[in-house]
């Protein structure tokens, strides 16, 4: 009989695996902007469209929790990185902007049916320390966008731009090891119960609370996290950086965001959720304020301190949507999902409008003040 109290640290792993091979895939966009920008002509708001347009099958998100709440969705998560290999690994060879949008558009409904029942996974084998379970999960995620950016300009200085599809059997093989471990995680008996027949609109009126704050958090942070993970190789490449630059610049600051991630689910378990955002608030703006004034390879320093605090609130964001008591766990984190996507997409194609009109370095600039709006919000949040 398998404890749900105690934490499955093989399975915990296995799902993080999963992950982290999905996701190397999906972060080889924003190392490549620069090169993409130049090859197709296109300008800062096109850009930002592109990741938009990435992230628009989000919008399916609670759809796709409706259904992972009443069916086996091991095949979504095992299937997934080969979808998203391919797509993302015939980017370089996009002949124009329409195509670049479709393979982006089959790799963000990819996405979808990966990053929804996941973390539902998570909380069926992370027993009473949720938290922990996130953080695994998402120190994988953000392993693999310090990864990705690496191999995907190994890649193009191996082969060329035009080159990168020779990295799809490299996802193939992925998902082969994914349904030798994974398949035998079963979750759907956990939510397949007679008392499951609660209305949709019940468990969303009953999460609201905590949906508008989270959303809120999220609003005040989502530029300067576009800033500083999306548009950072494009920044530093309009102020003389080399390629290569750009993209470890990006990598370093996805490293110590992955090290942030793992062990802030951890210290919320402890301390509160509450307390956890609230340092991440208050010390995200201000370092970027610094990383802003300096130059040359000292910026490496301030981008390895600031990674730890940039994307440390999401496990803990996601262990405090798992923690809602429902009967409908993948849906309500389809919706929180959904509006995380949908928000920051939002604030990406506002920083490419932005970066058009006024500059990128104005734009960083305003990213960095707005981010203190996160401080009030979470103060108004439950301990």
């Amino acid at each position: 009989m398998e404890k749900k109290n105690t934490f499955q640290t093989i399975d915990a792993v296995a799902i993080s695996i999963a992950h982290l091979l999905h996701d190397i895939y999906s972060s080889f966009l924003a190392p490549i902007l620069p090169l993409l920008i130049e090859k197709l002509s296109i300008s800062y708001s096109s850009a930002g469209l592109l990741t938009v347009v990435q992230r628009l099958p989000s919008l399916l998100n609670p759809f796709v929790g409706l259904i992972a709440d009443k069916i086996s969705v091991r095949y979504f998560i095992i299937f997934a990185p080969s979808i998203t290999a391919i797509s993302m690994s015939l980017l370089g060879i996009a002949p124009n902007y329409a195509v670049l949008v479709g393979l982006l558009l089959v790799m963000g409904i990819s996405a979808t049916l990966f990053h929804v029942p996941a973390p539902v996974m998570v909380k069926r084998i992370s027993g009473d320390r949720i938290g922990m379970g996130m953080s695994f999960f998402m120190f994988a995620g953000e392993a693999a966008r310090t990864i990705g950016p690496l191999i995907i300009l190994g890649a193009v200085s191996l082969w060329g731009l035009e080159g990168t599809f020779r990295l799809i059997p490299i996802g193939l093989a992925s998902s082969a090891f994914l349904f030798i471990r994974i398949r035998k995680i079963r979750i759907s008996d956990e939510f397949k119960r007679t008392d499951q027949q609660i209305s949709w609109k019940v468990t969303l009126q009953q999460a609201m609370p905590t949906f508008k704050i989270l959303a809120a958090f999220t609003l005040s942070r989502s530029l300067m996290t576009g800033a500083l993970t999306i548009f950072l190789p494009v920044y530093l490449s309009s102020k003389g950086a080399s390629i290569w630059v750009a993209g470890i610049s990006l990598a370093t600051i996805q490293l110590t965001g992955a090290v942030g991630t793992i062990f802030s689910g951890t210290i919320s378990d402890r301390v509160g959720r509450k307390t956890t955002l609230i340092v991440t608030a208050v010390a995200s703006p201000f370092l970027m304020w610094a990383f802003m004034m300096v130059e040359g390879i000292f910026i490496f320093p301030l981008l390895l301190i600031m990674g730890l605090f940039l994307l440390a609130p999401t496990p803990v964001m996601l262990a405090a949507v798992n923690e809602l008591k429902s009967e409908q766990p993948a849906f309500l984190n389809g919706i929180y999902m959904m509006i995380n996507f949908a928000i920051n997409s939002a604030a990406i194609m506002l920083i490419g409008f932005m970066g058009d009109n006024i500059g990128l370095d104005l734009t960083y600039k305003i990213s960095a003040v707005f981010a203190l709006t996160a401080i009030p919000v979470i103060i108004r949040m439950k301990p």
